[in-house]
């Protein structure tokens, strides 16, 4: 596991406080700050806009934030060691409305996305394509509010999908992937549909909304706001390669969530966790099923331990697959190739840790930079802004691997190529 040595956990600047950060107030109610960075990568062809709202907390300041918040004191013995767990920051808003947490995230959300195409050098009405992610959506029709909101032609194709952390990388392996099984399962192929199209994916996710509501202390400590959002041309530049798409049912509810969004809660034996449903105007919902906490709260989890035990053996053995594919796709083809580094969920430093521990073990040895240190646990964006941060230091055609894992719970690790030169 290697940290980014731009980011060291034990110095690091707020994110606003950073230069090339844009910075603004959003007027909704005493006025919310945004933080916004754009990326481009001109020989890739790929860039994006990623970034986060809400007052920035590092770790001594949440815990008198939180203290204010509930009116008493965050217990010594449960006051968690953040450092160690790569988070230095993260960032939530101030009580607000149901009404002003929608205006906020739509502005947040249609923010990222004129940026992102900006940045890449498009039009907004020429985007054919709006893929996000994220855990739990201030509206049903989200995506829909955002992309219209952009100036995005209401003929685009919407996508939401929910499948809590993974829920970005699940958006990105449908655009990309056209033998995935759900393609098959809804008799239309996503992924062919936007070959060679403009397309927007990424992951928007405004935890602080619903964290804030939950009394469970670890996630109150480990999750924030946070968006990222990247212009892609699937086939140009980015091509799929290989992936793997996985899912599991977490039984003993080691990492609880209530589903904010349309699913019939039910399971069904031998067949998938993930409902698709058309959300509205083109636009279609792939939404996952979550073992919900029994008392309604938003989030209840087990501990950083109880997340390392969840996603780490079964998140491996998922990677380990992904690389065998991989390995073999490169002997058919006769490529000396190797894949470059991997851009993996930042669930948590120790997580990650393991994760590129084991696999060494299995002899993947695979560079899994840490790259958020002044977000937290962003959930579906962490991907995301991760890939933005590591993008100037990837090569055109290089092979990068996108690895994914969330509550549910689900996986979507998958090789792709960057560039034309691909």
């Amino acid at each position: 596991m290697e940290n980014n040595l731009k980011f060291p956990p034990d110095s690091v600047l707020s994110f606003f406080e950073q230069s090339q950060v844009e910075t603004d107030l959003i007027p909704v109610g005493e006025g919310v700050p945004l933080g916004v960075e754009c990326v481009f990568h001109p020989g890739i062809g790929i860039g994006g806009a990623y970034g986060t709202w809400g007052e920035s907390y590092d770790n001594q300041a949440l815990f008198r934030f939180l203290e204010r918040h509930f009116g008493e004191l965050v217990r010594e013995e449960d006051r968690m060691n953040l450092s160690p767990l790569g988070f230095v920051h993260r960032h939530h808003v101030p009580e607000l409305s149901d009404e002003e947490h929608l205006e906020l995230e739509v502005e947040v959300g249609a923010r990222f996305l004129r940026e992102a195409a900006k940045v890449n050098g498009w039009k907004t009405e020429e985007v054919e394509g709006v893929f996000i992610g994220m855990t739990g959506p201030v509206a049903d029709d989200y995506t829909e509010r955002i992309a219209k909101e952009a100036g995005i032609p209401e003929s685009a194709l919407k996508i939401s999908v929910h499948k809590a952390c993974d829920s970005s990388m699940g958006a990105l392996h449908l655009m990309l992937n056209p033998d995935l099984a759900v393609q098959h399962r809804i008799k239309r192929n996503i992924a062919k549909e936007m070959y060679g199209k403009k397309v927007l994916v990424g992951g928007i996710e405004g935890l602080s909304r619903f964290v804030m509501k939950s009394r469970d202390i670890s996630a109150l400590q480990l999750f924030g706001n946070g968006g990222g959002v990247i212009g892609v041309i699937p086939g140009q530049t980015m091509k799929f390669l290989v992936g793997k798409s996985y899912e599991v049912y977490d039984e003993k509810g080691v990492l609880a969530l209530t589903m904010y969004y349309p699913h019939s809660g039910q399971r069904q034996k031998g067949q998938s966790m993930i409902e698709v449903s058309q959300a509205g105007n083109n636009h279609l919902r792939f939404a996952g099923l979550m073992y919900e906490p029994e008392d309604g709260a938003p989030v209840v989890m087990a501990g950083p331990m109880g997340m390392v035990k969840l996603f780490v053996r079964t998140g491996v053995q998922v990677v380990c697959d992904v690389f065998s594919k991989y390995q073999a796709l490169m002997d058919e083809m006769g490529m000396a190739k190797e894949i470059t580094v991997a851009i993996v969920h930042h669930a948590n430093l120790k997580i990650n840790s393991l994760k590129a521990k084991r696999l060494r073990k299995s002899g993947i040895h695979l560079p899994m930079p840490w790259m958020l240190s002044e977000f937290g646990n962003v959930s579906a964006a962490s991907n995301m802004i991760a890939f933005l941060r590591q993008l100037p230091r990837i090569q055109p055609g290089d092979h990068i691997l996108f690895d994914g894992f969330g509550a549910g719970t689900y996986y979507d690790t998958f090789a792709v190529a960057l560039g034309d030169q691909a």
